[in-house]
């Protein structure tokens, strides 16, 4: 298993300010100059899954680090990333650091024994800067490796505000309300309500394990949802099946689906970044994606061809997706994980620099991101909506878990959950689906 032991992830009460960690050496350093080597290289290759404009700002987080060290940070993206990393590493083309997006794929990399053991000064940032509970996902057998990142918030549906003052509805409170939500946005305009996008290269499938994971910890709540990350509870029992079909209920429905697509089928051939822009122009009214969506309505145009605002009054904002009853406030959400595979003396100054509420802070101010470093300024975030996100992070009453697909093994999180999701938007029945998605822990 990814994980063994069960976590619940109860962020602070508050930040607590921006307190400094000591990188030693980073301000005056010069390449090689830490740990008394002079050997250090001057260029650090990153490797990861972020591209696009995403990849642009978090090349942009390094430029200050750059002047104070003199190392350069070169990180690019690659957009079949789970898929080739293994394969890489345990092929002798390692980058010096990879950031990756799920515990489960970090842990195979782990097996392969290419992945180095956190410094102590890493280890000593992430003890300051993140709960314990951010330590144990980077942890295997006792062993601390990868320290998180950045971090998102699943399980929004984002909609059109001014579409919706149009069509006189309100944000649903829960499940059912939502159901009727839809009815009546497609009682008034005629069209599907829905929109949604599985295709994502060699990750494939994923949007569609968040579906069903926000369903399951709605649905049948947290207890179930740790039981079914660790095994105990099987993708063939009936919770899990409740969620499929729940989710089914709109995902596989063509009078809910796929607005400015197509047909239902049509879910796995759209890409999933691409629904930004059929909100933002009007044309979908409502999608189901983490906080990371925002970012991506950088890139596109409303209606009068404008950058969209992402604002309660604006072009586009989302609301969490409801429970089965109103009031309850349970969530997940992902996040990435940084691994060496190399004890280079720069490598290390940029764990250190990537582990500190500095880095945090330069990527979050470039915008479209959040980060979980509860030392990093809220403030800085690039709308209001992802300081509303972090601060649903960082509330003690909020009950969150991380993504399940990525604490689960890599064979089933990233493999048989994956495909098993594109296989059921194709038609494949959900007892033929969930069975062969439990049989990837056969693998």
């Amino acid at each position: 298993m990814a994980l063994s032991q069960r976590y619940r992830l109860l962020a602070p009460l508050a930040l607590v300010g921006a307190a400094a960690i000591a990188l030693t050496g980073c301000a005056e350093a010069t390449p090689g100059g830490g740990n008394g080597d002079s050997d250090g290289k001057t260029t650090i290759r990153i490797s990861g899954g972020i591209t696009g404009s995403e990849a642009e700002d978090l090349n942009k987080s390094f430029e200050q680090f750059t002047k104070d060290t003199g190392i350069k940070v070169e990180y690019t993206g690659d957009k079949s990333f789970e898929g080739n990393i293994v394969t890489k590493v345990t092929g002798g083309d390692a980058p010096d650091i990879a950031i990756v997006p799920q515990p489960g794929l970090l842990k195979t990399l782990v097996e392969t024994g290419k992945v180095k053991e956190a410094p102590d000064s890493v280890s000593k940032a992430v003890d300051e800067n993140w709960s314990e509970d951010w330590k144990n996902y980077g942890t295997f057998d006792g062993t601390f490796y990868a320290a998180p990142m950045l971090a998102n918030l699943k399980g929004y549906i984002w909609y059109s505000p001014q579409k919706f003052k149009e069509w006189g509805v309100e944000v649903p409170k829960t499940w059912d309300e939502m159901i009727s939500l839809t009815d009546t946005i497609r009682e008034k305009t005629g069209d599907a309500p829905w929109c949604a996008g599985f295709f994502s290269d060699a990750a494939s499938g994923w949007p569609g394990t968040d579906w069903i994971e926000d369903m399951v910890l709605r649905q049948s709540g947290p207890e179930v949802y740790d039981k079914w990350i660790d095994g105990d509870v099987k993708f063939t029992d009936p919770e899990i099946k409740e969620a499929f079909d729940a989710v089914g209920s709109i995902l596989k429905n063509p009078d809910y689906v796929n607005a400015g697509f197509g047909g239902v089928k049509s879910i796995n051939s759209t890409a999933f970044g691409d629904v930004a822009a059929k909100v933002a122009d009007g044309t979908c009214a409502l999608t189901h994606q983490a906080s990371f969506l925002s970012a991506n309505f950088l890139d596109v145009k409303n209606a009068d061809g404008e950058t969209p605002t992402v604002d309660p009054d604006g072009d586009v904002y989302a609301f969490l997706m409801p429970g089965v009853k109103e009031g309850e406030l349970s969530v997940e959400g992902g996040g990435e994980f940084v691994a060496s595979f190399n004890a280079d003396p720069s490598t290390v100054k940029v764990l250190e620099f990537m582990a500190s509420p500095e880095f945090a802070d330069a990527r979050v101010e470039l915008g479209g991101v959040l980060s979980a470093n509860k030392n990093a300024d809220p403030s800085l975030a690039s709308s209001e909506f992802l300081q509303e996100a972090m601060k649903i992070m960082q509330d003690d009453n909020t009950t969150f878990r991380f993504d399940a697909s990525d604490l689960m093994p890599s064979t089933v999180g990233s493999g048989s959950f994956w495909k098993g999701m594109v296989d059921w938007i194709d038609g494949k029945s959900t007892d033929e689906v969930l069975a062969n998605i439990q049989a990837g822990y056969e693998n």
